[in-house]
């Protein structure tokens, strides 16, 4: 791995460009590097670059603050809280992470919860259901991040050049490419598809075969604007919709509300709330392998909610999410959050129903170009390892 400013050493001859190093990212990778191992051609090992615009990957986000006084932490997975694994494919492939613990089961207590009310009524909470083993809710150990940073940890041919932004692949970059390979023939075969990339300044960042975009589908919108893409149309389609998460804080467990501190009621883990504003509650502290965390709670307001208000001032919609969120925990002046924080994810969820077809990735045969991401399937990480064999398996076929 390294930084873009120390890249022009690793980038001689790379094959295959990942455009993000998000799960689907890592996955593609992954899979690529596995299928390399089976095949019987020693030609077809990989040559793999992730370009990842920000300093780590794997985007199952994690936000921590340490207290001065204690030297522990408040900690928030302020991203996806867990995923699921319903297909053999992918419960076989997680089965080695559960096995050393790094993946874990979150049989967590869920209740459903009415907010207080304007006219004083308190909050109400009703047990919903509690998670098991049989469909289990996996999360990562000792964060969220610690599965994507041991994905890219064990990949041999993958190079990953974080804080790198790659510049969209305009036609003006593919005629500007064309002309170079006509003058560049002794590096370059003529009957090649390679596509040259280049960051955000116009610098290169080399030649290669494949490009696999795994950006979600507003970025790659602009990615893939104007450059000639055989199914640029397709990538509106999925519809996403943005999330706001608010993360909260306390010194104390005995300084927690009542809604929180197992006195008012049971003891729970997950909240799903009857809410116009707020969607769920995750109480951090309670996860597996998170017994030292101080206090910590996360809240993600509803997607039709936070699309509403994508574009507002951030620092106002946290006023207003701490208000409905104090609706809904019912503390006090003794009992209030001394942490908090606001997160804005402008492509969060896609929407999906009993009507929506699945996308699947998206292919331009003749350029050697892939878009692909969680928005191609579902939208949850399962669908970033489906959509990871669906690329691996169009590359693997043209070999």
């Amino acid at each position: 791995m390294t930084d873009h400013a120390s890249c022009s050493t690793v980038l001689s001859d790379p094959k295959i460009a990942i455009i993000g190093g998000g799960l689907t990212g890592l996955l593609t990778a992954t899979l690529l590097e596995r299928a390399s191992n089976q095949s019987s051609s020693s030609s077809n090992i990989p040559q793999i670059i992730i370009f990842e615009k920000s300093r780590s990957v794997g985007r199952l986000a994690t936000r921590y603050r340490r207290d001065s006084e204690t030297g522990k932490n408040w900690q928030w997975s302020f991203g996806a809280q867990f995923f699921t694994a319903k297909t053999p494919d992918f419960q076989q492939f997680i089965a080695p992470w559960l096995d050393t613990g790094l993946l874990q089961p979150w049989c967590a207590g869920v209740v459903e919860l009415t907010p207080s009310s304007d006219n004083g009524q308190p909050p109400n909470v009703q047990s919903k259901e509690q998670w098991d083993t049989v469909h289990a809710r996996c999360i990562s150990t000792p964060k969220m991040t610690s599965w994507g940073r041991e994905l890219a940890a064990a990949l041999k041919h993958t190079t990953i050049v974080f804080k790198t932004r790659v510049a969209p692949l305009t036609q003006y970059l593919q005629s500007q490419n064309q002309q170079r390979s006509q003058n560049q023939t002794q590096a370059h075969n003529q009957n090649s598809k390679q596509t040259e990339l280049f960051d955000e300044t116009g610098a290169s960042l080399g030649w290669f075969d494949w490009v696999i975009c795994t950006a979600p589908n507003g970025q790659a919108i602009e990615l893939m604007a104007d450059s000639g893409f055989a199914q640029q149309d397709k990538i509106t389609k999925p519809q996403m919709q943005a999330c706001y998460t608010l993360m909260l804080g306390w010194d104390d467990v005995q300084k927690l509300p009542e809604t929180l501190n197992g006195q008012l009621v049971p003891q729970w883990d997950v909240a799903y709330l009857n809410s116009a504003v707020l969607d769920r509650i995750f109480i951090e502290h309670q996860k597996p392998a998170r017994d030292e965390l101080l206090p910590s709670v996360t809240i993600h307001a509803r997607n039709d909610w936070s699309e509403a208000h994508v574009d507002d001032d951030i620092e106002l919609v946290k006023e207003q999410l701490l208000q409905a969120a104090k609706q809904a925990l019912n503390w006090n002046e003794g009992s209030a959050p001394s942490q908090t924080d606001c997160h804005r994810w402008r492509y969060a969820a896609t929407i999906v129903n009993k009507d929506t077809e699945e996308l699947g990735i998206l292919i331009d045969v003749t350029k050697q170009w892939i878009v692909s991401g969680d928005w191609c399937a579902k939208g949850n990480i399962e669908s970033c390892y489906r959509v990871a064999q669906q690329t691996v398996k169009a590359i693997m076929q043209t070999q």
